[in-house]
């Protein structure tokens, strides 16, 4: 696209791998503006720091605020098991409930990290201790759906022990898993039950342009390519379509966009990355008739930051295996012991 069709600006990746590499790639680029598609890892902005590629949505770590306080002053949980795919987007989701879980006292008691594209996932499932409170699930794709089938085979129900990752909660996932996920709690940036008139603006327009995805406005993916889309549209405006000069009154438009998104104001820090509300949810029994589970928010988090409330900064470790490591200390601001509950 850049180097064959030459484009001005570029929508995209999609996964956390290639965000990160895309970011890489636009430092090269300096002609062009690079506006993230819905990649969620926490690299493409914390740590490449391109200024030419912007984010206008929560990176994985920021889609688990409230998980970690929840699972344990609400469920009660201590000793938990992580379990997500190995890649630098589950690495981001487990990330942000590490550090938020372990901060009030929680302790991780084992990491699992299936390959990228596993299908069988009853080794791993057989890895889980009987014994622990609960597992966070960042298994993401097709592989919630298998993972979830494998584990009510193996296991049998699992609503009460597991939290899930941003898209245990997209609609299309949520109608394949059904009601054997009634009752978990996950945690992300759209909320489906949104009474806000911009919200069901947004959800009606979306049906009426595509039929086809009536009732997916809530997935991660169509709002986080939209709100992309609105930015560059609402910045293009501001300066009349001006990109002269590598695009610099476009982008300083960008830079100081505060987007009125659908679910609340989205705004940039310095490394060109989203500030916006996260929020904390429960799959619930269908009352709608559709035949598929529903999403009560339970909390609204504001204004997640990307430094996880003080946690992250260029200069942490990169969310991997092994990072951020299991440790007490100040939690969050929005947590129960961080003053926030």
């Amino acid at each position: 696209l850049v180097e064959q069709e030459q484009v001005d600006i570029l929508v995209g990746p999609l996964s956390g791998s290639e965000g990160i590499a895309v970011a890489n790639y636009s430092k090269e680029q300096p002609g062009v503006t690079f506006v993230n598609g819905i990649a969620g890892a926490q690299d493409s902005t914390l740590k490449v720091r391109s200024p030419n590629f912007f984010r206008f949505h929560n990176d994985g770590t920021q889609w688990t605020a409230g998980l970690g306080d929840y699972a344990y002053n609400e469920l009660g949980w201590r000793n938990v098991v992580t379990i997500g795919d190995d890649y630098d987007f589950p690495y981001s989701q487990i990330a942000g409930f590490v550090a938020e879980f372990c901060s009030i006292g929680g302790t991780v008691s084992e990491r699992l990290w299936p390959a990228l594209g596993e299908e069988d996932y009853s080794s791993f499932i057989t890895q889980i201790p009987e014994d622990v409170d609960g597992f966070f699930m960042g298994v993401g794709g097709t592989g919630t759906v298998a993972f979830v089938r494998q584990y009510e085979q193996l296991r049998g129900n699992l609503s009460e022990r597991i939290m899930g990752g941003v898209f245990m909660t997209d609609p299309v996932i949520l109608k394949e898993l059904g009601d054997r996920v009634v009752g978990v709690v996950t945690a992300g940036m759209t909320a489906g039950d949104s009474t806000r008139p911009e919200y069901q603006e947004y959800a009606d327009g979306l049906a009426e342009a595509y039929p086809d995805l009536e009732g997916t406005a809530s997935s991660v993916f169509a709002y986080g390519y939209f709100t992309a889309m609105e930015a560059i549209a609402q910045a293009l405006e501001q300066v009349e379509g001006d990109l002269s000069d590598d695009h610099a009154a476009f982008r300083e438009a960008l830079t100081n966009l505060e987007l009125d998104a659908p679910l609340g104001t989205i705004k940039l820090d310095e490394n060109r990355q989203a500030i916006m509300d996260n929020f904390l949810q429960q799959i619930v029994a269908d009352n709608t008739g559709d035949g598929v589970p529903d999403v009560k928010t339970i909390k609204t988090i504001p204004e997640v930051d990307q430094t996880f409330g003080g946690f992250f900064s260029p200069d942490t470790p990169s969310p991997d295996r092994d990072d951020p490591k299991c440790e007490k200390t100040d939690p969050p601001p929005w947590t129960q012991q961080g003053g926030g509950g």
